[in-house]
């Protein structure tokens, strides 16, 4: 059961940047004359898509972004893509993974799905329905409660995120991620279980699903939003604190289309979902995890300033929140073979949760209905 959940659940303006002195790993500014000292990067040197080139070459390739910016050879007029300055996002080797990391993966998942069920999730032992019991008594209307349970998580969730550098110092950064995950996981699945139990109870205001084409328009959608909501867990490891969690610049794959996807991916999400449902609890669902996300655009890019710096501000330059907007006006040079970025396991991992996702529709619906949330 708790596995269906978790599965379910799988389901602006720019800040100044801080200070030099307040920058953990600021870069330091280069000028013309400088460019002196170092060789001239060879023909192909701006095609960074592989990950061991990004680990072997990632300071020099934001000296070099610095120094063409310097030369004013960033404009739209450039026909090649620039070197990376943030990181090659999906980047997955089979042949440097660590298979003790990944047993103590799949050890810290298992216990934690046990924990969640036992302390949350099952009616007997757990606090799930004794919170949603105390949400509900706020309000009878199911949009209010829906409201309010998305405002609790975002809370929760997007303060815990706000407050990182410093729960990290005083707690370490592993610690930290277990607490983060601890408090916003069991606040998601009731979430997610409350809406599947009361998806159809509110004021219907339109019915398409049997009109042509919606089917497959709400499929694909929901199926293209996966593909933006990901990039959050690129790095599984981390998530589950068996690497120590580091906050990542991403650049390259979907981060080319928009800075923020799991904003775009959460937006794609709701109106698929709204339009197939098409009642009030729906558009309240969809208003508050949009908000939320939006919310998170702002944030995000605040702190990814504060800790990335001039690094930040070089990648926030040359990509856009709105999908394709820096493509478009010319900003984003996409490499030949950017396609290639999107070949890779993470990617074809998520393919495949999704289709498995549609399919255990039922399941879920049925796990969470014998919950009575």
């Amino acid at each position: 059961m708790a596995t269906c959940l978790v599965v379910a659940n799988s389901l602006l303006s720019s800040p100044r940047p801080p200070q030099p002195s307040a920058q953990k790993h600021p870069l330091q500014p280069i000028s013309s004359l400088s460019l002196l000292h170092f060789p001239k990067a060879p023909k192909n040197s701006t095609n960074h898509t592989f990950p061991e080139a990004h680990v072997l070459h990632s300071d020099s390739r934001r000296i070099r972004f610095l120094a063409r910016a310097s030369l004013g050879e960033t404009d739209a007029s450039s026909d090649e893509p620039l070197p990376l300055v943030g990181e090659d996002s999906a980047a997955f080797d089979l042949g440097t993974q660590n298979i003790v990391s990944w047993v103590y993966f799949t050890v810290i998942l298992g216990v934690a799905l046990y924990v969640l069920d036992v302390v949350w999730i099952d009616n007997s032992t757990g606090f799930g329905k004794v919170f949603i019991d105390a949400v509900s008594s706020l309000s009878d209307s199911h949009e209010i409660v829906m409201l309010i349970l998305i405002l609790i998580f975002a809370t929760v969730h997007s303060g815990l995120a706000s407050f990182r550098d410093m729960g990290e110092k005083l707690l370490g950064k592993r610690a930290y991620r277990v607490l983060f995950a601890g408090l916003s996981l069991p606040l998601a699945v009731s979430t997610v279980v409350y809406f599947i139990n009361h998806r159809y109870d509110g004021l219907q205001l339109w019915q398409l699903q049997n009109a042509p084409g919606v089917h497959q328009l709400v499929w694909l959608s929901n199926f293209i939003s996966f593909f933006f909501l990901y990039p959050s867990t690129f790095n599984l490891l981390e998530v589950a604190a068996v690497d120590k969690p580091k906050m990542h610049l991403w650049e390259t794959g979907i981060m080319r289309i928009t800075r923020h996807p799991q904003m775009v991916g959460q937006v794609i999400w709701c109106m698929a979902h709204t339009i197939w449902i098409g009642n009030s609890v729906a558009i309240s669902a969809s208003v508050g995890l949009i908000g939320h996300h939006l919310f998170g655009v702002w944030n995000g890019d605040r702190r990814l300033a504060m800790q990335h710096g001039e690094a930040f501000e070089a990648v926030k330059k040359r990509t856009s929140i709105i999908p394709f907007a820096a493509i478009l006006d010319g900003r984003q040079k996409l490499p030949k073979d950017y396609y290639k970025e999107f070949i890779r396991l993470p990617y074809l991992t998520i393919t495949a949760l999704t289709l498995a996702a549609y399919f255990l529709h039922p399941v879920m619906q049925a796990a969470s209905f014998r919950l009575h949330w």
